[in-house]
C-alpha cells in the first residue's frame, strides 16, 4: 500500500478514491462521507513503535428514533422533523486520527471531547494544534501517538464554528406539533472588555422586530442595580441583531448589559450528546462488511477514553447524567474520561433555547441553567429543593459508568463553586464513588497565563501549568481501565483533614466571600483580597422546568433565594494552597499562585477576572522584602542558593512521581526549568 501524501478531496488507497457509506436504515449513524485523508500526516513524522500517523476529515450523517427511550430524554425531540423512516435526522464533522498500521497501535481509542469545536488534545502533546495537524511541529512531544492511541473528535455542539477546522454539528429546529414556530423566553449577557463593539448577535432570532416586547439593562459593575436603557436608545438590526443608537454608539467597555426578549425556533441541542455516543459506538462495535469498508476503526477498538476541557467536561456532566453512556443496544460507550476543569455544572445543553456556548463565573453569564442539581456523582438529597438525584443513577442502573478522573484547578473552585462535585448540598464531605477520584491542582487558573501580562487583571497572570498531571493521570486512568491497577487517590480540599474553608455567600448577590484570616491569606503589599467568590443559588426557571426542561421564568431573581455550601482551599503563610496536588510552583515556589484574580480600574475594578489566576513573585532579598513591608520571604532566605533550590525541586518532583502524579520525562523538565531559571 501505497501511502502517499494526500489533501483535501483526496483520498488513500486504503480508502478508495471517494469512500462513501451507507448502512441500512436502523443504525443510528446511517451514513460516513469522508472528504480528505492526509497519509502521512505531521510531514511524515514516525511515533515511536507506532511508526506514522494519517489523518481523515468527514461529515457523519445519524437519525435517531425519538421513542426509543435512550433518546427521548433529550428536550424536544418529539417535535423535531422526522423522515420517511420516522426518525430525527442531523450530520455532523468528523476527525480520526490513527495509526496508518492498525495493527501497530494499542487498540485505544482516544475521544477529543472538543471545546466550541476545537480540539484540545494538543495540550497534552504540549501543542496548541490539533484540528488539522500537518508538520512535524504539530505533533509536539507526541505524548499520546507513541502510545498508539487512534484520536477522533466530532461536532456535538450547535453553537460551534468551522474556523479553523472547526468540528460542528447540524441539528433540527423544533416545531409545535401543529407546525407552527415554537417561541419563548431568551436571555442574553452582554459584557464585551474593548470600546470598540458596535452590534450584538443573539443566540436565538427574536419572534418580534418591534423592541417594545423586549428590554436591555445596563450597569456598571456586578453589584450595580442594572438601568433600564430606553427603547429609543437602541434597536434591532435584524431578526439576530441588536445595536445601541444612534448608530455608531458602541457598548460601554466591561459594562455589564442583560437583554430579556421572546425567541423564535429553538433547536434540538441535546441531539449532540447522542451523536457523540452514536459515533464512538459506531467506531467501537461496527463490524466490517463483506463488500465494502464500514469503519475505518472496525475491530480495533478494545478500550475507548475521553479527555476534555472545561465547556465539554460539562457536557460530559451531562452525558452521563442523562444516561448517553449506554448506546441504543445498551453497551458501554466510553471506558474511560478525564477531565479538566469541569467543576460541577452542566452545560445547559438539554433545555429549550439552550446555549452551549455559555458558562457561569464571578463576572459572566450568571442566571443560566447550567449550575443546577444534582452537582455530585452520587444520589444525594438536595436540602433546599428535597430533590433526590446524581449523576450517576442512569449508568449505574444500566451498568455502563465510566471510570473517571475529576481534576479541577483552584479557579474551578473560586469561581464556578466546584466543591460541590464531591461534596453534598451543605458543602459537607462524602465518600467517593467507586468508579471516580478527584483531584485539585493546586494553584493553577483554568487556563496557563502569559507571566509577563496582567490582562484585564490587576496581577500577572498565572503560568503554572497542569498538562504534566493530566499526562500522568491519563496513564493511571488507563492502568485502572485496561489492568485494574488501583488509580491515586483523590486529593481535594476536605473538613475532615481541616484544608477547607467556607465561603458566606451574600444575601441578593451573585457572589460571596472567603474571610481573610479564616483562608490563611497574608496581607502583601499592593495586592487587593477581597474574598470574591462565586456562590449557587436554587433558582426558579418556572414550572416546566424540571418536567420538561423548559424555561418560562427568565432569567430567575436570587432575591431571597436560599444558597447551596461551598469551599475552597486554606492557604499556607505564602498564600499557596493547601490541599490538592502541589506541583513544584506551588511545594517549591518562586512567588504566590492563585486561581482568583481581580479586574483592574478600566474593566470594573475589583469584581471577579473571570477564569484567570494571579502570579505574585517574592522578593529576591530580605532587604528588598523589608523595605516593600512583604511578609512572605524572598528568595535568598527561602533557599540561600541556587542549587539549594534546585535540590529541592528535584526532590518534590520525584516524590510526585512516586505518587503517580508526574511522568519521568516531565520531572527531567521541572529539574531543567529550575536550572535554567534566572535565580539569585
Amino acid at each position: 500500500m501505497n501511502h502517499s501524501t494526500s489533501r483535501t478531496f483526496s483520498f488513500s488507497i486504503f480508502f478508495c478514491i471517494a469512500f462513501y457509506v451507507s448502512f441500512a436504515s436502523e443504525a443510528a449513524i446511517v451514513n460516513i462521507n469522508i472528504t480528505s485523508v492526509e497519509s502521512p500526516t505531521f510531514s511524515g513524522r514516525s511515533f515511536g513503535s507506532v511508526g506514522q500517523y494519517e489523518k481523515l476529515h468527514g461529515r457523519a450523517y445519524g437519525e435517531l428514533d425519538p421513542t426509543d427511550p435512550h433518546n427521548a430524554i433529550i428536550t424536544d425531540i418529539n417535535l423535531a422533523p422526522r423522515n420517511a423512516n420516522g426518525k430525527v435526522e442531523y450530520s455532523m464533522d468528523i476527525f480520526i486520527l490513527k495509526p496508518i498500521d492498525m495493527n501497530r497501535g494499542n487498540q485505544k481509542l482516544f475521544l477529543d471531547m472538543n471545546n466550541r469545536g476545537e480540539m484540545r488534545v494538543g495540550r497534552l502533546n504540549d501543542v496548541a494544534v490539533s484540528n488539522d495537524p500537518v508538520s512535524a511541529a504539530d505533533g509536539g512531544n507526541g505524548f499520546i501517538m507513541n502510545q498508539g492511541y487512534t484520536i477522533v473528535g466530532n461536532g456535538w455542539d450547535f453553537g460551534a464554528v468551522r474556523d479553523n477546522m472547526g468540528l460542528t454539528i447540524s441539528v433540527p429546529v423544533a416545531k409545535n406539533s401543529d407546525g407552527s414556530v415554537i417561541t419563548g423566553p431568551s436571555y442574553e449577557y452582554i459584557t464585551f472588555n474593548n470600546s470598540e463593539t458596535y452590534s450584538y448577535t443573539l443566540t436565538y432570532p427574536t419572534a418580534s422586530i418591534n423592541n417594545e416586547t423586549a428590554n436591555l439593562t445596563v450597569r456598571e459593575r456586578l453589584d450595580d442595580s442594572p438601568k433600564n436603557i430606553p427603547i429609543t436608545d437602541w434597536e434591532f438590526i435584524d431578526e439576530k441583531t441588536i445595536r445601541l443608537l444612534p448608530v455608531g454608539t458602541t457598548f460601554n467597555q466591561a459594562h455589564i448589559y442583560e437583554f430579556t426578549y421572546t425567541a423564535k425556533n429553538p433547536v434540538v441541542s441535546g441531539i449532540g450528546l447522542a451523536a457523540t455516543r452514536d459515533f464512538i459506538s459506531f467506531l467501537r462495535y461496527t463490524p466490517k462488511s463483506e463488500d465494502r469498508i464500514h469503519n475505518p476503526l472496525a475491530e480495533n477498538v478494545k478500550q475507548t477514553y475521553s479527555f476534555s476541557i472545561s465547556q465539554p467536561s460539562r457536557a460530559l456532566h451531562d452525558f452521563q447524567t442523562l444516561g448517553f453512556n449506554a448506546d441504543e443496544q445498551g453497551r458501554q460507550v466510553i471506558d474511560g474520561m478525564l477531565k479538566w476543569t469541569g467543576a460541577g455544572t452542566g452545560d445547559q445543553i438539554n433545555y429549550r433555547f439552550s446555549q452551549t456556548g455559555r458558562t457561569e463565573r464571578n463576572r459572566q453569564n450568571h442566571l443560566y441553567p447550567e449550575g443546577v442539581f444534582p452537582f455530585a456523582h452520587q444520589v444525594l438529597t438536595d436540602h433546599l429543593s428535597g430533590k433526590v438525584a446524581g449523576r450517576r443513577t442512569l449508568c449505574e442502573e444500566s451498568n455502563t459508568c465510566a471510570k473517571i478522573f475529576e481534576v479541577n484547578s483552584s479557579n474551578e473552585y473560586w469561581v464556578k463553586t466546584g466543591s460541590l462535585l464531591h461534596s453534598d448540598t451543605r458543602g459537607k464531605d462524602i465518600e467517593d464513588p467507586e468508579d471516580v477520584r478527584f483531584f485539585l491542582v493546586s494553584g493553577t487558573s483554568h487556563g496557563v497565563g502569559d507571566v509577563n501580562s496582567r490582562g484585564i487583571c490587576q496581577q500577572f497572570l498565572n503560568p503554572t501549568s497542569p498538562y504534566p498531571v493530566l499526562r500522568s493521570l491519563f496513564i493511571a486512568l488507563d492502568s485502572w481501565v485496561a489492568n485494574e491497577v488501583e488509580p491515586p487517590t483523590s486529593r481535594v480540599p476536605s473538613h475532615s483533614d481541616g484544608t477547607a474553608i467556607m465561603a458566606i455567600p451574600i444575601p441578593g448577590s451573585n457572589t460571596g466571600r472567603v474571610p481573610q484570616d479564616a483562608l490563611g491569606w497574608p496581607s502583601i503589599p499592593n495586592v487587593n483580597y477581597t474574598g470574591l467568590i462565586t456562590t449557587r443559588h436554587y433558582l426558579n426557571f418556572g414550572p416546566l422546568f424540571d418536567s420538561e426542561s423548559i424555561i418560562s421564568n427568565y432569567p430567575p431573581s436570587i432575591e431571597n433565594r436560599p444558597s447551596y455550601g461551598i469551599f475552597v482551599s486554606r492557604v499556607d503563610i505564602d498564600g499557596n494552597e493547601i490541599a490538592g496536588i502541589r506541583l513544584p510552583p506551588v511545594e517549591v515556589p518562586i512567588g504566590t499562585t492563585t486561581g482568583w484574580a481581580l479586574r483592574r480600574q478600566e474593566f470594573g475594578m475589583n469584581d471577579g477576572c473571570e477564569g484567570s489566576g494571579q502570579f505574585i513573585p517574592f522578593s529576591i532579598t530580605k532587604d528588598e522584602r523589608i523595605s516593600l513591608g512583604d511578609p512572605r520571604l524572598s528568595l535568598e532566605e527561602r533557599y540561600g542558593s541556587h542549587e539549594n533550590y534546585v535540590q529541592e525541586v528535584t526532590i518534590v518532583a520525584r516524590e510526585l512521581m512516586r505518587q503517580r502524579f508526574l511522568l519521568e520525562d516531565d520531572v527531567q523538565a521541572y529539574i531543567e526549568q529550575a536550572l535554567n531559571r534566572d535565580f539569585l
